[in-house]
């Protein structure tokens, strides 16, 4: 899938928890969502992404949320 489709998808995610008033809630909440709804290579490609470049365009708080979480996505063998 297209990088920009998934920035765009997970900042779209990211601007949903955003709302929530506890910020650790949210960032679970975010990778809970990338991990129970996005395909394993969908979630690779995009921490991909986050290490190649630095997830510049993502909101601050998914990439908090994938720092914070990214045993959650990373895939498991």
């Amino acid at each position: 899938m297209d990088i920009r489709n998934l920035t765009h998808m997970a900042n779209q995610i990211g601007g949903f928890f955003e709302a929530m008033p506890d910020r650790e809630e949210a960032l679970l909440g975010i990778a809970d969502h990338l991990h129970n709804f996005w395909e394993p290579r969908m979630r690779s490609q995009l921490l991909d992404y986050v290490d190649a470049e630095n997830g510049k365009d993502l909101k601050p708080i998914v990439l908090s949320a994938i720092r914070t979480h990214r045993g959650k996505l990373v895939l498991q063998h």
